[in-house]
């Protein structure tokens, strides 16, 4: 079964451009990484300079896009990649599009904590986005994780994270309804609580996108659209397959 690997190239130079464009992806992520840790401190401790930060600072991630896909491109037009190769770079411009909309998320939070710090915190002091926000940092991190070491199998476990960040964010939602009904005064305040719960559900949701690409670079399979079961019961056939080859 063929699969990516950086190390084969006769041209030293190449694995270098490789090498290097997969860092500064892996850069761009620890960057995002670092917003949404922020975006989140904002919110839940009420700090309005922290939250302005976050969404003024919004404009590198945007920045590191624009560079690395101008990097992909003067690669594909001047070193025509195949196979693997190939796989890698169309991973990478699908992975910094994701990153950068998790930046845009990021950027939504830090305008709403900015705005709410200046009202009366909820006696939870949202301890719902605290821990929601706990949930969707570890599974950036990890899908960020495995994107570094192309390693399909953490991806997916990754990915099987995105059903829980969905249940909590649906639970949240029927909380805030709950809320509103019960204090009109609250509304504006819950609305906002339930656009940052939406940013959050969101950046789960690149962060699977992001695992979904490793398993392609990977093993050249599109699993957009497919159960994380089956793609799991057919990589394990595939495994079981090659080591039957190999014997």
């Amino acid at each position: 079964m063929e699969t990516s690997d950086l190390s084969h190239h006769i041209s030293r130079r190449f694995n270098e451009e490789l090498e290097r464009v997969r860092g500064q992806v892996l850069t761009m992520g620890g960057f995002v990484e670092q917003q949404l840790a922020k975006a989140v401190s904002a919110m839940v401790e009420g700090d309005s300079l922290l939250g302005e930060t976050v969404a003024r600072d919004d404009f590198e991630v945007n920045k590191m896009e624009v560079s690395i896909d101008e990097e992909c491109s003067r690669i594909l037009a001047t070193r025509n990649p195949t196979a693997g190769d190939l796989r890698l770079i169309v991973a990478i411009i699908k992975a910094i599009t994701d990153l950068e909309r998790m930046g845009d998320e990021c950027e939504k939070i830090g305008y709403i904590a900015a705005r709410l710090a200046s009202q009366e915190r909820p006696v939870d002091k949202y301890r719902e986005i605290k821990h929601l926000g706990r949930v969707v940092q570890n599974m950036v991190h990890d899908a960020l994780d495995a994107f570094a070491r192309m390693d399909p199998q953490a991806a997916l476990r990754v990915a099987r994270q995105d059903r829980l960040v969905d249940e909590e964010y649906e639970a949240i939602q029927r909380q805030s309804i709950t809320f509103m009904m019960e204090d009109p005064r609250a509304i504006r305040r819950v609305i906002d609580v339930m656009w940052v719960v939406r940013a959050l559900e969101r950046i789960g949701d690149h962060a699977k996108n992001i695992c979904e690409y490793v398993v392609f670079m990977v093993h050249g399979k599109d699993i957009r659209h497919v159960r994380i079961e089956d793609v799991e019961r057919e990589l394990k056939q595939r495994e079981q397959k090659q080591r039957e080859g190999e014997g």
